[in-house]
């Protein structure tokens, strides 16, 4: 860590103070995890009595608190990503971050922008924000803030390269019956993770994300939780990241490899689920004394993570999780799998607030018109025809399926660990109800896809209006639905949505479709339909999902914009999920090859007309874009960080060489069964250590000078001594300044979202998004729109001099209201 890391030097001395009083068995116990389900939460740390440092409760999810009761369900990432606010995102955020904390959580397992959204059919992409680095990186720092401000440490992960569920686990893939030895390889080249991957993180860094969760995968053949270019060489020397890394669950392949590539803390603790055998714990305790692991990577693990406490605000009154992730009974064992300390473990305290009101209203706002021939808004139709089984309740209740792992009913979450438990879930058939109760509207609903010869009758009859609700659903891959290994296996609706649109817009002239979707489907067939009205995107918007809707089908809530692109052919899009293990038995190769060039920016390269581009949507009004204007705030030259770190510094007096000191204390600590501790079992080395690269000469299996504590270089690209982590901190200065006039030319008052775009020349695309907001315009009225640009938006990775640098191209920016409609333009000079 740098100690004058501007930020983080009042977080840092005082956990300095603490870690100096620290033994070696206490640092360990506080980078390892207990175990699978020994604790309560979904990953525990082990505790410092003695300080006063209660075991540390890390829990998922991005959207919400996951196994725990009367916790709200918000909006995917994804659906906060198409309101294009800061205020909704960092809201959000803060609602989230209040919910876990008084759970009793001290690490939040999010946000996610890994997967970034390469592939349209990655089964991850709905936890994550948009596939354009700019949005996402924006929404990842606004909900950092929110959740930390809240008290929580967030978890910014998938850290990095991580963009589908087939074979990032070698052995979840061999649960599908192929027959791979190990996880897959992304192959990103140097330019690419800078520009499109790293590019959130770095976002995230700069905001002061506490904690990163390093992937499954490897990159470029080196597993991401063991990768030291990606750990110490990108992360915590370029960007200068001061939290900790927390390993994915089981993304764990080493012991001592691990902890000298960067790695901080290992989760959930256990080599394998349930089986208490941990390549730290015991064992790295053992590495430290043997010297396989240097004191001052330990000293370092420890910091990092009391420091990120520190700086959220918690220091070292770390709370008990008042809920247990196993069970909801009420009573019951403390440590769920050794059925051991029978006690009250859900408090079943209710944390929701006004958080209901909040996912409402931000659910709305994120709601897309793709598409409107003057149907909508609704106001009191005669008849409304609610077709579809994603209208309706699953059978077997919101929470009925494990982890949301199946497709039944209306969809406002996806499956996977990124999920929460629905304490109530509006259908849109729910709240549609109540509206023409209200409006004296006749309804009636179909929710079976297939039941055409009923569908027909009813959407033929005079005056309807056919509402048909469709889908398509994805996840992680542990839980296959429908034949989808978490990825999807194509972009077509589910339930087979697209003929049912197709036959019910060949009676009624009155269609409206919504879909709930983790990304883009394939329009093609229909959307050009006129007997299609309207095409309404709402994307996963959590428990409030009927309210949002019907606000929006009403006219009552001003819509967002698409944060992807809606291409005609799956092709369009760049790149794809990697399908088959193309490399024997061994690692598959999925080789990033498309570059930068992914979603808008693949179409714009090959000149491809999408359905509807990134950032489209349609509003209640009309805008028009005028008198844009540059002003150049500085042209400071750029110059490289230089210079060099102090040693790395070690705390506290030296462990003992002497074994005994570390043997498992029966007389005073009773042992629970399968729980992780850092105690030896015995004084003897060779039968302490678990794990076959403990116990002999470092040098026999790390590379050379991975254990140096010596003064090292500081990266050109990345902070100085008493900056900001996130990079070179004149990477975050701001050069021009671009304003332009948006004015509401319609007759309702309603939302721009005007967007900023630069041509940054030579072989880059087209054109790339660095600027946007959201403004509410009364009619006739208008509003100044105004984006800075920093020098950051304006730069290139150069592989030579391995730093950012903006290149002789000469450079455009455009405003508009999407990447293909930008009226304004304007050079910078």
């Amino acid at each position: 860590m740098n100690p004058n890391a501007a930020g983080w030097e009042e977080a840092y001395a005082k956990a300095r103070e603490i870690v100096s009083q620290m033994t070696l068995l206490e640092k360990v116990n506080l980078t390892t995890g207990t175990g699978w389900q020994s604790d309560k939460c979904v990953g525990n740390t082990g505790s410092v009595p003695r300080l006063g440092i209660r075991s540390l409760c890390l829990q998922d999810s991005p959207l919400g608190t996951r196994f725990a009761d009367y916790a709200s369900a918000f909006t995917s990432g994804q659906t906060i990503a198409a309101s294009w606010d800061r205020g909704l995102i960092y809201q959000r955020g803060h609602g989230i971050g209040s919910e876990q904390k008084a759970k009793g959580i001290s690490v939040m397992l999010g946000p996610a922008v890994g997967p970034l959204g390469r592939a349209p059919a990655g089964g991850r992409n709905w936890e994550g924000f948009s596939p354009d680095p700019y949005l996402t990186g924006v929404a990842a720092a606004e909900s950092i803030r929110g959740i930390q401000d809240a008290g929580v440490i967030a978890t910014l992960k998938h850290y990095i390269g991580n963009e589908q569920e087939h074979f990032r686990v070698a052995g979840e893939a061999r649960g599908y019956n192929y027959t791979i030895n190990e996880s897959s390889s992304s192959n990103i080249d140097d330019k690419t993770m800078h520009e499109l991957y790293l590019w959130p993180f770095a976002d995230g860094v700069r905001a002061g994300v506490g904690s990163i969760m390093c992937s499954y995968q490897q990159i470029n053949n080196s597993y991401g939780c063991q990768n030291s270019a990606t750990l110490n060489g990108l992360l915590k020397g370029e960007l200068g990241f001061q939290g900790f890394v927390m390993s994915d669950w089981q993304a764990q392949h080493t012991g001592a490899a691990a902890a000298v590539a960067g790695l901080d803390m290992t989760m959930p603790g256990d080599t394998r689920f349930n089986t208490g055998v941990s390549y730290w714990g015991a064992n790295l305790t053992l590495a430290v004394l043997n010297g396989t692991v240097p004191e001052y990577r330990i000293d370092d693990m420890a910091m990092r993570i009391v420091s990120a406490l520190y700086y959220v605000g918690i220091g070292t009154d770390v709370q008990e999780a008042n809920f247990d992730s196993w069970t909801k009974q009420t009573f019951g064992p403390k440590h769920y799998y050794a059925k051991d300390g029978q006690q009250q473990i859900n408090d079943h305290v209710d944390v929701q607030g006004d958080h209901g009101l909040e996912i409402r209203n931000a659910s709305a706002k994120s709601t897309v018109i793709l598409k409107n021939n003057g149907i909508l808004p609704l106001h009191k139709p005669r008849f409304l025809a609610v077709i579809g089984q994603d209208a309706g309740a699953n059978p077997k209740g919101p929470n009925g399926c494990s982890d949301r792992g199946c497709n039944e009913g209306t969809l406002a979450m996806s499956w996977g660990s990124g999920t929460g438990e629905f304490p109530y879930l509006i259908t849109p058939a729910e709240a549609l109800q109540w509206q023409a109760r209200e409006d004296r509207s006749r309804l009636e609903s179909i929710f079976d896809n297939y039941a055409w010869s009923q569908i027909r009758t009813l959407v033929s009859q005079a005056y309807a209006h056919a509402l048909v609700f469709v889908n398509a659903n994805s996840g992680e891959g542990y839980i296959s639905v429908d034949g989808n290994q978490g990825d999807r296996k194509n972009l077509t609706l589910w339930g087979s949505g697209d003929q049912l649109i197709k036959n019910v817009s060949s009676v009624c002239n009155q269609t409206i479709v919504v879909i709930h979707s983790v990304g883009p489907v394939l329009l093609t067939d229909w959307y050009d339909n006129p007997n299609v009205s309207a095409i309404v995107w709402a994307g996963e918007p959590g428990q409030e999902s009927g309210r949002s809707i019907v606000d929006v089908l009403y006219g009552r809530a001003q819509p967002g914009r698409t944060p992807f692109t809606w291409a005609a052919k799956r092709e369009d899009y760049g790149a794809d999920v990697l399908y088959d293990a193309n490399n024997g038995n061994g690692a598959p190769q999925q080789d990033f090859s498309e570059g930068v060039f992914i979603d808008y920016r693949a179409l714009d390269r090959k000149n491809i007309t999408p359905i509807y581009e990134f950032g489209h949507g349609l509003s209640w009004t009309t805008f028009e874009f005028a008198d844009i204007k540059v002003e150049k705030i500085s042209d400071s030259k750029y110059v490289p960080t230089t210079g060099q770190t102090p040693a790395a510094p070690t705390f506290g007096q030296k462990p003992s060489p002497n074994l005994d000191d570390y043997v498992f204390p029966n007389s005073t600590i009773r042992h629970i069964y399968n729980f992780i501790y850092p105690y030896l079992n015995v004084s003897s080395a060779q039968g302490a250590a678990g794990s076959s690269d403990y116990g002999q000469s470092a040098a026999e299996f790390l590379p050379p000078n991975a254990l140096a504590d010596a003064p090292q270089t500081r990266h050109a690209a990345g902070p100085g001594a008493n900056q900001h982590p996130g990079g070179n901190n004149q990477l975050w200065d701001v050069l021009y300044c671009v304003t332009a006039t948006v004015k509401n030319t319609g007759k309702v008052d309603g939302d721009a979202i005007p967007q900023l775009y630069v041509s940054l020349g030579g072989n880059e695309p087209p054109v790339v998004l660095r600027g946007f907001d959201r403004i509410h315009v009364k009619a006739g009225e208008s509003a100044t729109f105004k984006a800075d640009l920093t020098r950051r938006d304006l730069s290139n990775w150069d592989t030579v001099s391995q730093n950012w640098v903006i290149t002789e191209y000469p450079k455009k920016v455009f405003v508009g209201s999407s990447s293909r409609k930008l009226p304004l333009s304007a050079d910078l000079k």
